[in-house]
C-alpha cells in the first residue's frame, strides 16, 4: 500500500498538469484562427514534456493521448469531429503521438539514470568513509588489545582461573581487528600483495593443513575437472599468503552451514586464462534475495543458528583478494541443494607455462 504522503504528491503533479492541458487548450482555441496545427502540436509537446519531467512517464504518455484527441477534435478540419478531412493531417497526429510518447519515455529513462548515479555517487562516498573509519577504529584497538593479552598471561602465570579465557577472546578480538584493518587496506588498494607463479595445488595443500583443527573430522574431498595431460599441475599467477586465506575463509564458511556428515567438495579445473577453484557444500544455500549482498562486509544470512561464528568479514575478504589479483570470486546456487563459491585466478601465460614445463616438470622416456 502506498503511504498517503507519498501518494499526494504524485496526485498533485496528475491535477496540476491535466489543468495546464486543459488551461492551455483553451488558449489556444481562442487564438484558433491566426494559429498553424504546427504551432499547436508544439505547444502541445512542451505540456507533455513538462508533466513527463514533473512526474514521469505515465503522465507523459497521458498527455500525449489527451492532446492527440484534442488537437483532432479542436484545431483539424472538420471541426468538433474526430474524422480527419485532409488525409496529410494523419502525419501531422500520428507524428505529434509519438513523438510526445517517444519523449516522455527517453525523458523517464533519463531521470531514472541521474538518481542512479546519484545513489551509487552517494553509496560510494558513504563506502569510503566506512573503510576510513573502519582503518581508523581497527588501528586504535590493537594497543589495548595487546595490553589486554599481556595482562591475561600474567595473571595466568599466578595461577588466575580466568586468565586462559580472557587471553582467548582476546586473540579473537585481535584476529578480528586484523580482518578489519585488511578488509580496509583491501578495498582501498592499499594491501601490498606478492603476486608470483605458482603451483595451484602447494595452495590447496596450505589452506587444507591451516583448516584441518577447524574442519575436525569432516571430509574435504579435493578433485580436478577438465583434466589435461599436457597440463598435469596447474599454475596461476596469485599472492600464496593471501590466496591462502581466501581459500580457507571459503572453506570455514562450508562448513559452518554444511550438515555434519556432509563432506565439502574442492573442483579445481582451468576456465580458459584463469583458473577456476570451487568450494561446494550441501547447506541450505543462499536465498535469491541475498545473493547481490552476501559479499558485502558483515553480511549474515536470516535464520543462522546461533552457534554459528564469525563477523561476516570472510566471504567480504575473499572477494577482495580475488578481484586485487585480477581476479574474481561469485556465487551458484548448486545443483541438489547447496551453494557453490567459485574463486578464479588468472593462469600462467604460455611462456610462463613452457618454462616451467621444461626446466622442473619431469620428463618421460
Amino acid at each position: 500500500m502506498v503511504p498517503r504522503r507519498a501518494a499526494w504528491p504524485a496526485r498533485s503533479h496528475w491535477v496540476l498538469w491535466l489543468a495546464t492541458l486543459a488551461i492551455v487548450t483553451v488558449a489556444l482555441l481562442t487564438l484558433r484562427g491566426r494559429l498553424d496545427k504546427a504551432h499547436v502540436a508544439l505547444v502541445y509537446l512542451l505540456v507533455v514534456l513538462g508533466g513527463s519531467a514533473a512526474a514521469g512517464r505515465r503522465l507523459g504518455s497521458t498527455l500525449s493521448v489527451l492532446a492527440f484527441l484534442a488537437l483532432n477534435y479542436l484545431f483539424l478540419p472538420p471541426y468538433y469531429t474526430l474524422a480527419v478531412g485532409d488525409p496529410l493531417d494523419w502525419l501531422v497526429l500520428v507524428a505529434f503521438l509519438v513523438t510526445g510518447i517517444v519523449a516522455a519515455e527517453l525523458l523517464s529513462r533519463a531521470q531514472r539514470l541521474s538518481a542512479a548515479a546519484e545513489r551509487a555517487e552517494a553509496f560510494r562516498q558513504a563506502d569510503e568513509l566506512k573503510t576510513a573509519l573502519l582503518a581508523t577504529v581497527s588501528h586504535d584497538l590493537r594497543t589495548p588489545l595487546t595490553t589486554i593479552k599481556a595482562l591475561a598471561h600474567q595473571l595466568a602465570a599466578r595461577g588466575e582461573e580466568d586468565a586462559l579465557s580472557i587471553e582467548e577472546e582476546a586473540d579473537r578480538l585481535n584476529r578480528l581487528v586484523a580482518d578489519l584493518l585488511d578488509l580496509s587496506r583491501l578495498s582501498a588498494g592499499a594491501l601490498p600483495l606478492r603476486i608470483e607463479l605458482d603451483a595451484v595445488d602447494d595452495l590447496i595443500a596450505t589452506a587444507l593443513d591451516r583448516i584441518r583443527g577447524t574442519l575436525g573430522m569432516r571430509e574435504v574431498i579435493v578433485s580436478r575437472h577438465g583434466h589435461d595431460a599436457d597440463e598435469p599441475i596447474l599454475f596461476a599467477r596469485f599472492d600464496l599468503a593471501q590466496s591462502q586465506r581466501a581459500l580457507v575463509n571459503l572453506l570455514e564458511n562450508a562448513s559452518k552451514y554444511s550438515p555434519p556428515a556432509e563432506p565439502i567438495e574442492l573442483w579445481v579445473e582451468r576456465a580458459g586464462a584463469r583458473v577456476r577453484l570451487t568450494v561446494a557444500d550441501r547447506g541450505p544455500g543462499v536465498p535469491e534475495q541475498d545473493r547481490l549482498v552476501i559479499f558485502e562486509p558483515f553480511y549474515r544470512p536470516e535464520g543462522v543458528r546461533p552457534d554459528v561464528g564469525g563477523a561476516g568479514l570472510g566471504l567480504a575478504i575473499a572477494r577482495r583478494v580475488a578481484e586485487s589479483q585480477g581476479g574474481s570470486l561469485t556465487y551458484a546456487a548448486r545443483s541438489g541443494g547447496g551453494s557453490e563459491f567459485r574463486f578464479e585466478i588468472p593462469a600462467g601465460t604460455a611462456a610462463e607455462l613452457a618454462y616451467v614445463h621444461d626446466h622442473f616438470m619431469p620428463k618421460h622416456p
